[in-house]
């Protein structure tokens, strides 16, 4: 589990702490990280990773959607509070960090391990996500369809899904 998310987060480059210096807030972060079991965290940390990417395709993540992400891991999930708003923080730093990078490959991963029911609702939370500040932009929209696609979703698929958020949509609303 820990070289998942250490491989999938970027953490084999930081240097081993001394786990007797280490701040309770730093035991805290990995005792958090500990308790998921090794398939739920690979789970999660790919889901939110995904989150991430339609968040930050118009190159900000808004408070509202970072709150979003934060409630729909945890509901997806089952992770207490803490452990939620630790797995979107790192998956938000790595967007930021090795987005265009990792995109591709994470999608990937999670289409691997994902039932096609869990992959249908990735889609909705994409779109829940987007509309966090109450308007899905046509960057996110167009994020989402490629997600979609690497999913193997086919557009009429994509269409009866995004269709459940038209009055968000920033294409319709003009």
């Amino acid at each position: 589990m820990k070289n998942f998310f250490n491989q999938l987060f970027g953490l084999d480059d930081v240097p081993q702490s001394d786990p007797v210096s280490d701040t309770e807030t730093v035991r805290r972060i990995v005792r958090e990280i500990d308790r998921l079991d090794p398939a739920q965290g690979r789970f999660i940390a790919a889901f939110a990773f995904v989150l991430s990417r339609v968040a930050n395709a118009d190159l900000v993540i808004s408070d509202d959607e970072i709150r979003r992400m934060e409630e729909v891991v945890r509901e997806v999930g089952g992770l207490e509070e803490a452990q939620a708003v630790l797995v979107v923080q790192i998956a938000k730093s790595q967007q930021s960090l090795l987005g265009g990078t990792e995109n591709y490959l994470v999608t990937r991963e999670f289409d691997k391990i994902a039932t096609r029911e869990q992959k249908e609702r990735l889609l909705h939370c994409l779109f829940e996500v987007s509309a966090a500040d109450d308007e899905i932009s046509m960057v996110e929209e167009n994020e989402v369809r490629k997600i979609a696609e690497e999913m193997c979703f086919d557009h009429r698929e994509f269409s009866a899904i995004r269709s459940q958020y038209n009055e968000k949509r920033s294409l319709l609303r003009k």
